[in-house]
């Protein structure tokens, strides 16, 4: 499994420091949230741990069994699910699912028609990604992501864009698939999005006073 070490982490646009010095440990296998309000920096944070961005100083340093992984080579450990990310709009869902499939192995080999099943999308499988809804493309990052065979899942406000009952398809598919890997959740203080966590960071504690 994955541990990350952020070690006096520091993040600024412009002139304004999002977080500075951030120190923290995540070990192999935790479940932590990451807590703040709009604008306080945590999906930032989510950012600059999967690479996406770069941090201004300090360094984050990852382990796969005590091995140290290079950052250019994290992102082939990690899975991904935000509000912000893209879709490829021109694929239909059982073209967005095999693609998916080849750059990262799904769990248990499922087959593209067994992820479409778990995605409860199956009446839309031919349906063109820019015809979903803001729900239905919520669910398909949600879902790929989390059936993904990573060590590390990021996920982003998971439950943006969700009713009621999409809540509870995510609740029972992160409990059935967080075992064994590290999860790291971006919330708002919602309960649902991050009821498997047993740790958390509020991002809040490293704003630097003015």
């Amino acid at each position: 499994m994955l541990s990350i070490q952020l070690n006096h982490l520091s993040k600024k646009f412009n002139k304004e420091w999002i977080f500075k010095d951030l120190t923290y440990t995540i070990n192999a296998g935790d479940k932590v949230v990451v807590l703040g309000g709009n604008g306080s920096g945590k999906s930032t944070l989510l950012q600059v741990i999967s690479g996406f961005i770069t941090e201004n100083e300090g360094e984050v340093i990852y382990k796969n069994n005590d091995k140290i992984i290079p950052i250019d080579k994290i992102k082939n450990y990690i899975s991904f699910a935000s509000p912000y990310i893209h879709l490829v709009e021109e694929f239909t869902l059982t073209e967005m699912i095999d693609h998916t499939k080849i750059f990262k192995p799904f769990v248990k080999d499922l087959s593209t028609e067994q992820i479409i099943e778990l995605l409860d999308l199956t009446k839309a499988r031919n349906k063109l990604i820019k015809q979903f809804s803001s729900g239905m493309k919520q669910r398909l990052k949600l879902g790929v992501a989390i059936l993904c065979d990573t060590p590390l899942l990021l996920l982003d406000e998971p439950v943006s864009n969700l009713d009621a009952k999409a809540i509870d398809w995510y609740k029972a598919l992160i409990k059935d698939h967080s075992q064994n890997r590290t999860v790291i959740v971006a919330s708002n203080a919602i309960q649902d999005e991050f009821f498997i966590c047993d740790k958390q960071l509020n991002v809040a504690d490293f704003k630097p006073t003015k």
